[in-house]
């Protein structure tokens, strides 16, 4: 099969990795890739949100199967397209995908088929979101509405600080269109954990929990990123607890869809999740695999990707043939200097070869790209480090051997992944 991976960050590296694994995997193609992706794949340069370039490009590549990495052509409506031209796609249509483009219609949703959530409410106003949060309570969450890159969302723990991210969304416009209207959310208070599942539209089959990290600097400090680094499997969510996750959460928001407007969801749904002392409630739901959660699901996904991703977009998956397997894998993002703010790019880097020569490392390019025979740095996150072991502890070594064998100036990184889960084992962070 030719297959073509659609996007361009640490999550398409993780996905071309896999699929390269796969006895069906021919020709991949990557659109537009990256320098990781490159030395598995062929790079077209065809940016992810020129969707009438993508379908031009798998219809004149006669590709077998589109798989899309982000979220943002898939709220544009990539999949109904490729799907209209008769060609295969891997990924949700526009309808199924507003249950990330819209914070709002995903509550609503959830409020609706009685899946467990925060209480939240809309404004569009300064005065009314300043009014709801007053109404809540702090701490208070403020989201904005629509897509963001993962930094459209403050936790705010006093009056001056919702104000300032009010101001910052619905005055100043910091999101654009997306943060036209917030959401105003009930703070859940628990540990956070990610759950990513393949869904047919009837069916659907779990990949091992992960937990992320989210603020930039170690002790969950800082701004919000995209994603620092993450670990899977995450000992909050139990055995017992995921059985309940999956009928409670994810076929439940999969029959809600249905139910509401005919939308047969088909794809990865990924919930995050707090799990409380009320058990598992959903803080976001997002259209796609996360990034970094691919990075460390993906290495332990006991399966032919390819294989699953065909069964689910032709609504055939069989729970059965997807697993997990033992041991534990740990990622650790290296980022560019100043990140999540500003950050200069084509810094080179050093030491990918030998990273990746270590035993048990995977090397995911996120923000790179090639420049007279160097890889340079071409975004925020910049390099994810994956090592698998049979436990956690030795995993982070793992990685953390090869962060330190990978050098580019200002890079930056987090010395705590995992810092939870070795604290609920007694294990010490690095």
């Amino acid at each position: 099969m030719k297959i073509l991976v659609v996007g361009s960050g640490g999550r398409e590296h993780a996905l071309v990795w896999k699929v390269a694994q796969s006895p069906l995997a021919g020709e991949i193609l990557a659109a537009p890739g990256n320098a990781g992706t490159a030395t598995l794949a062929r790079n077209i340069a065809v940016a992810a949100d020129d969707i009438e370039g993508l379908v031009r490009l798998a219809s004149d590549e006669r590709v077998d199967l589109t798989v899309v990495g982000p979220e943002l052509p898939l709220t544009m409506g990539l999949a109904d397209r490729l799907a209209d031209a008769g060609l295969p796609v891997f990924g949700p249509s526009a309808a199924g995908a507003r249950i990330e483009g819209s914070k709002w219609f995903a509550k609503k949703l959830m409020q609706k088929g009685g899946i467990p959530t925060a209480a939240a409410y809309l404004a569009d106003t300064r005065e009314d979101a300043i009014s709801r949060a007053e109404e809540l309570g702090y701490p208070v969450v403020i989201k904005a509405d629509g897509l963001a890159a993962g930094k459209g969302v403050v936790i705010a723990g006093s009056a001056v600080e919702a104000e300032a991210a009010i101001d910052d969304m619905l005055v100043r416009g910091r999101f654009g269109s997306s943060g036209e209207r917030v959401l105003i959310e009930e703070c859940l208070k628990g540990e956070e954990a990610s759950i990513l599942a393949f869904v047919d539209g009837e069916s659907s089959a779990l990949l091992a929990p992960s937990q992320d990290h989210k603020r930039a600097f170690d002790g969950d400090e800082g701004p919000n990123t995209g994603g620092m680094g993450a670990y899977a499997p995450a000992p909050v969510v139990t055995p017992a607890m995921l059985g309940t996750i999956k009928n409670d959460i994810i076929d439940a928001t999969v029959r809600a869809l249905r139910e509401t407007d005919g939308t047969v969801y088909r794809g990865v749904l990924y919930a995050g999740l707090m799990v409380t002392e009320d058990g598992p409630k959903v803080i976001e739901f997002n259209c796609r695999f996360g990034d970094p959660e691919a990075q460390v699901t993906l290495p332990l996904l006991d399966a032919d990707i390819v294989e699953v991703m065909v069964a689910t977009a032709r609504g055939e998956l069989d729970p059965s043939a997807v697993g997990t397997s033992a041991g534990s894998a740990a990622c650790v993002v290296m980022v560019s200097g100043g990140y999540p703010g500003s950050y200069e790019k084509g810094k080179v880097i050093s030491g990918l070869s030998s990273a990746g020569a270590l035993d048990d490392v995977v090397v995911f390019h996120a923000g790179t790209a090639e420049r007279d025979g160097d890889v340079v740095t071409s975004g925020g996150r910049v390099i994810g480090v994956t090592g698998t072991a049979s436990d956690l502890p030795a995993a982070l070594v793992r990685a953390y051997d090869g962060v330190s064998a990978i050098t580019f100036a200002g890079a930056h990184h987090r010395h705590d992944i995992g810092h939870r889960a070795l604290e609920r084992s007694g294990g010490v962070t690095r």
